[in-house]
């Protein structure tokens, strides 16, 4: 039995313990190792073993995260510091009590996974977490992308912070459980729990971990970041903002520099750390040239394979096979990895890379901010949502999404931004904002940059090679953009002249430069008067 006094769900004290879940579980299977959760997964026919190593499991009909089913429940301890609306849907106690109690039932008899684990990478400022799956891939998956305790005296005695229950076959009612569909994300801060079902798509594992790290950890002056961190041989850091499909992975896996982690950090008064342990990267058409470190990934045991194609009878799996969907995923331990920074903790950064897949090929491949558009950009988030990356997006959509991570912030994202501020402002870091979506015209019209491209201005402003260049004021958005940068041919710099109809371009640019200033609204009360004057101009 494993005990945790926790606060109560019903009025009244109670232990939290496996107990918990009920009575009458079948089997528990406690933080089995990777080849076990190899064997529990193959008996019980939730995946195959490809050729090459990684087990390939499906996900059914929920490919990508369903952000319209995550529900915050409104309860004393947090409400006055949620960010209610669209990213966080407010549903009553008595409706979580209601689902939860059901799966309790449905749990009775049931075989149960457990991994008890950790986010965050620095001692001081980490969860401990219980995550219990019904399906051994998912705790495989678990597995992956937290960070691991390898004591077993220390996981006989762990105390969970935070548990999240994951069960994909179990699911809600909409008319009587109050959610939007039958499959849901209910998160209960106070209580420290998460209950995930309907949907077996992983992510929302993950994701329901980064949001409950976001809401804690500012109270304690931690910026949680959804970006991903390398390391240069010098030992200068750098960090990549990006929504799902924007480059974060790619661009900060370079064979040159050394890993700190792909997806979620915390940047505090010593420097970053790494929330999680693995990385979970998309790999639809992932090359072996543009990708080498991924795309061995992908050929190793280990290796969670998300929705790729396999075929039946050799195994061998096809990344470029979209039939399932575009957003196809690799989770895997960052030890997988050739080049890492061990811990999981990097200085403080000397660059800040905000990434955006412009799907009106109106931005540069990249430009420099200052100070105040760097807090501007920031909060506005714009980019676009790639195919699959949520339920129902089947081609890019231009959106804003404050702090390149709205879905997982639960706090007001201002809160976010005057951290972000300061530490810019405190060490002096140079901000660039990178574009890896069109150019030469919108999407449909366009080209996707190339990676090779996105890789030489990423490495170029890294590098320094980008501080004597000359700079010319894009006279919309007014930041800096490069007349020359090595290894990218400078007639793409301008995207103005990539265009064949320049007066198009120009309308393309007024209409992007109306949905910032209409978008940025929200945040004008907020913000000082240099990140209200930091936006495009109305030309």
């Amino acid at each position: 039995m494993f005990l945790l006094t926790g606060r109560t769900l019903w009025g009244v004290p109670f232990m939290l313990d496996l107990t918990f879940l009920g009575r009458n579980l079948g089997r528990i299977y406690r933080n089995l190792s990777t080849p076990a959760l190899y064997e529990e997964a193959v008996r019980r026919s939730e995946g195959w073993i490809s050729h090459a190593g990684p087990l390939v499991v499906r996900t059914g009909q929920y490919t990508g995260r369903s952000a319209e089913d995550k529900f915050v429940v409104r309860e004393p301890s947090s409400e006055a510091d949620i960010w209610w609306g669209k990213y966080n849907r407010p549903i009553e106690p008595s409706h979580f009590r209601q689902v939860l109690v059901r799966l309790q039932a449905y749990l009775q008899g049931r075989d149960i996974f457990v991994q008890d684990c950790y986010a965050g990478a620095d001692p001081d400022y980490r969860l401990r977490l219980r995550v219990v799956t019904e399906t051994a891939w998912h705790s495989l998956f678990a597995r992956n992308m937290f960070i691991q305790e390898h004591d077993r005296t220390a996981l006989e005695a762990f105390v969970p912070d935070f548990r999240v229950i994951h069960c994909p076959q179990f699911q809600a009612i909409p008319e009587v459980d109050h959610t939007r569909s039958e499959a849901f994300i209910l998160l209960d801060l106070g209580a420290r729990l998460v209950i995930i079902g309907g949907t077996s798509y992983a992510g929302e594992i993950k994701k329901s971990v980064f949001t409950t790290m976001n809401y804690l950890l500012p109270k304690r002056g931690v910026l949680g970041m959804h970006c991903s961190a390398n390391q240069g041989p010098k030992g200068d850091t750098a960090i990549f903002f990006g929504l799902s499909g924007t480059g974060k992975t790619t661009l900060s896996a370079d064979p040159e520099r050394a890993l700190i982690g792909d997806d979620e950090h915390g940047w505090i008064e010593q420097g970053i750390f790494n929330f999680e342990g693995g990385c979970y990267a998309k790999v639809i058409r992932l090359s072996p040239e543009a990708e080498p470190e991924i795309y061995e990934v992908t050929r190793r045991f280990g290796t969670v394979l998300e929705n790729v194609a396999i075929d039946p009878e050799t195994r061998r799996v096809d990344l470029n096979d979209d039939s399932l969907t575009e957003n196809t995923r690799a989770a895997y331990h960052v030890t997988q990895l050739p080049k890492i920074v061990e811990g999981g903790v990097g200085g403080h950064p000397r660059n800040i890379i905000m990434l955006t897949a412009d799907a009106f090929g109106v931005m540069p491949p990249i430009a420099k901010l200052n100070p105040a558009q760097a807090m501007y950009h920031f909060l506005s988030g714009y980019t676009a949502k790639l195919a699959g990356t949520e339920r129902g997006v089947k081609e890019p959509t231009a959106t804003f999404s404050p702090l390149f991570g709205a879905p997982f912030m639960a706090l007001h994202p201002m809160v976010y931004a005057d951290l972000f501020g300061q530490f810019v402002a405190r060490h002096k870091v140079d901000c660039w904002l990178v574009n890896t979506g069109w150019t030469g015209g919108p999407y449909g019209e366009g080209n996707r940059l190339a990676i090779a491209h996105s890789r030489a201005v990423v490495r170029a402003a890294l590098s320094g090679a980008l501080s004597g260049a000359s700079f010319e004021t894009d006279p919309v958005f007014g930041f800096g953009v490069p007349r020359s940068c090595p290894g990218v041919p400078a007639a793409i710099l301008s995207p103005r002249g990539t265009w064949s109809d320049t007066a198009a371009y120009d309308r393309q640019a007024r209409a992007l430069a109306e949905r910032f200033s209409e978008n940025f609204a929200q945040f004008a009360d907020r913000a000082s008067p240099e990140v209200r004057a930091a936006g495009p101009a109305r030309v």
